[in-house]
């Protein structure tokens, strides 16, 4: 195992970009001339998820941007009328502007969560952009139409949070407890990974963000058909009702303890990916894959890039 980075770490310097209806916060790494991998993160985290993954990609010559989604850190809305929108539409046309808007033609995209979510939406609409995926849990399209399907009793349980959100206490409640219900998650979901008060600090300031509570309440009302979406979204949705296939090389993972997603062996969602696709099962690993098990998440970007140049 390599040296891992301190709990007080930072990806620093930040750059920020005027990209689509946002003011994107990144972090930059690696030479301007590297294959680009654009690193996402999810909720209730940062991009400090990829605090150990982001130099080692520099590292072996990686062209690295670390962006903070919507509602996180020092990105912000460019205008104070714009809805704060959560849906799975909106994170992935922000991916996609924010390589317009640095340029980048083609990058591999790679993440979890909501992050993981954003890559298979850039992935399976815009393959033209993308070298390849790395995805934790697989394909994360969401099936809007089908949401209100009951999963297993076990696998609602775990949703508790998703279900607190629905209601206005529950908008109160992560107003009022960022911190809190941050913690309580990440042990949950993670039970392997021994955090400490200062790592769940570095993030948590990213959660001070004043349209994160919005951002990530309307995020849990529209995926279930209970918020209305930005109009401005409103054809990138309808493509992604159809539940597009990923056509792109691909590597989906799965961590063996992670506690919100049941660990798979990648073949119920092998109808997802027409393009040549590899699925690992991580030891110890929870829901933030990346951060628990960077070498892990690392070697799949840099196999993934590998694997599209072996596809010419």
């Amino acid at each position: 195992m390599a040296n891992r980075a301190s709990p007080s770490s930072r990806l620093e310097p930040l750059r920020s970009v005027d990209a689509g209806v946002l003011t994107i916060g990144y972090h930059h790494a690696g030479p301007a001339d590297g294959p680009a991998v654009v690193l996402l993160h999810g909720f209730p985290y940062d991009i400090h998820s990829y605090v150990d993954v982001a130099p080692q990609l520099a590292e072996k010559g990686c062209r690295v941007i670390a962006p903070y989604l919507r509602g996180y850190g020092p990105t912000r809305f460019c205008d104070a009328a714009t809805p704060r929108s959560g849906e799975q539409a909106a994170i992935g046309a922000d991916l996609i502007a924010l390589i317009d808007a640095l340029a980048i033609k083609r990058a591999v995209f790679a993440g979890y969560d909501w992050g993981g979510r954003a890559a298979c939406i850039g992935a399976a609409l815009w393959p033209e952009r993308c070298t390849g995926l790395v995805s934790v849990n697989g394909y994360l399209i969401q099936d809007i139409a089908n949401a209100l399907r009951p999963a297993s009793v076990k696998q609602e349980l775990a949703y508790w949070y998703q279900w607190y959100f629905q209601t206005e206490r529950g908008r109160a409640g992560l107003a009022a407890n960022r911190r809190e219900i941050t913690k309580i998650l990440w042990q949950q979901w993670s039970p392997n990974w021994q955090f400490d008060a200062e790592c769940l600090e570095r993030t948590a300031q990213a959660h001070d963000n004043p349209d994160y509570v919005d951002v990530a309440i309307h995020s849990y009302r529209h995926r279930y058909g209970l918020a209305a979406g930005d109009p401005r979204y409103q054809d990138i949705q309808r493509r992604l009702a159809a539940l597009p296939p990923i056509t792109v090389p691909a590597i989906t993972l799965d961590g063996d303890a992670d506690g919100v997603a049941p660990v798979t062996d990648g073949t119920a969602q092998a109808a997802k990916f027409t393009g040549p696709r590899r699925h690992r099962v991580v030891p110890h690993a929870g829901h933030n894959l990346p951060q628990e098990e960077p070498e892990a998440f690392a070697t799949a970007v840099m196999d993934v890039i590998e694997l599209s140049r072996a596809e010419g």
